[in-house]
């Protein structure tokens, strides 16, 4: 059987409402809102009993999704949202832009800060990590040919 696609990257949040502002003014869409809770849900996640509220949050191109969770129960156990860009593990998410010195702009209004500087790579791209809602390190690439 073969890999049909990558459906969605999750990110764990405390503020659910300040991450889908922040997530719309990047350009992502809205998809839906719900709270997950019941036996079945912990099955899945081998957390038990857990209620977490979800947010999707679809690319405009309809084809990547962010789920972002804020955990009511069991409470949050580890904080990774400030690991330096070589820790081990998921790392961050990389979105293609059309223009990252408007998009950093805009998302400075949210809080968002540059976390280097922006970088040309050859002709390619101009390339920037920032931090996001909750020290989340966001990655953003303008390609240029």
């Amino acid at each position: 059987m073969a890999l049909k696609r990558m459906d969605n990257v999750g990110i764990v949040v405390e503020d659910l409402g300040g991450a889908i502002d922040f997530f719309r003014e990047l350009g992502l869409e809205l998809e839906g809102r719900a709270t997950i809770e019941g036996e079945w849900a912990g099955r899945v996640t081998g957390l038990g009993d857990q209620r977490v509220e979800i947010a999707m949050m679809r690319t405009p191109d309809g084809h990547s999704r962010l789920e972002l969770s804020r955990f009511l129960t069991p409470p949050v156990v580890a904080d990774h949202r400030n690991a330096p860009v070589n820790a081990l593990g998921y790392l961050r998410v990389m979105f293609a832009v059309d223009d990252v010195d408007e998009t950093l702009e805009r998302l400075r209004t949210r809080g968002a800060q540059l976390v280097g500087e922006v970088v040309q790579y050859k002709d390619a791209y101009r390339l920037c990590y920032i931090r996001g809602p909750e020290g989340l390190l966001i990655g953003l690439a303008q390609e240029l040919s």
